[in-house]
């Protein structure tokens, strides 16, 4: 069975701005899960194009990020390496690195570089683009609300306390999330710094 149409399509867009020279590429996750992404970032490399990082183009207040691909410098040696041994990749042949099959599975040759890349995307997702967007959410619901309760007259002593608790409660599961990040990111973040 073949992957997910998805990921030829993003290849397709990276080999399109490929061809024409782009210094970049920029692209969200189309996939819930960021190690296909991984497995995407990968393939994207063995075509010109390493992972980079957020786009300076991101803002927190996005529902989804937006990455970057930078040419790398050898990007036209190893696009010709890489269409030799795969020339039928874009179009359902089988992508480098990954096994045939409707979820993209690493090789055990690629395995390594693509946990990388998971770490590296995972550690950029937990820095401060989530604090700030962690942030702008701790004050947009008890403000909402607060809101809602104002626009239906209902700022009286009982609802005033019962959305005090929304907010409280509210809070305590941000804090709990942003303390499971941070431990989250200083474990990829060892990680990478174990493999240099």
């Amino acid at each position: 069975m073949p992957l997910r149409p998805g990921i030829r399509s993003r290849l397709r867009e990276l080999l399109a701005a490929g061809a024409q020279g782009a210094a970049t590429y920029t692209t969200i996750n189309p996939w819930n899960s960021r190690r296909t992404f991984a497995a995407f970032a990968y393939v994207a490399e063995q075509y010109g194009y390493g992972y980079a990082g957020l786009s300076p183009a991101h803002s927190p207040a996005r529902a989804h990020p937006v990455f970057v691909f930078r040419r790398l410098p050898d990007a036209a040696d190893r696009a010709r390496r890489t269409r030799a041994r795969y020339p039928d990749a874009p179009l359902g042949g089988p992508l480098p690195g990954l096994a045939p099959g409707r979820r993209p599975v690493p090789l055990p040759t690629a395995r390594r570089e693509v946990e990388l890349l998971h770490a590296r995307i995972m550690v950029d997702l937990y820095g401060t683009s989530s604090r700030r967007r962690l942030r702008m959410l701790a004050a947009a619901v008890p403000l909402g609300v607060l809101l809602a309760l104002a626009a239906n007259g209902a700022l009286r002593p009982v609802p005033l306390a019962v959305a005090g608790g929304v907010a409280v409660g509210w809070w305590l599961y941000l804090w709990l999330a942003a303390v499971l990040m941070r431990r989250r990111r200083r474990g990829y973040a060892r990680m990478l710094e174990r493999a240099g």
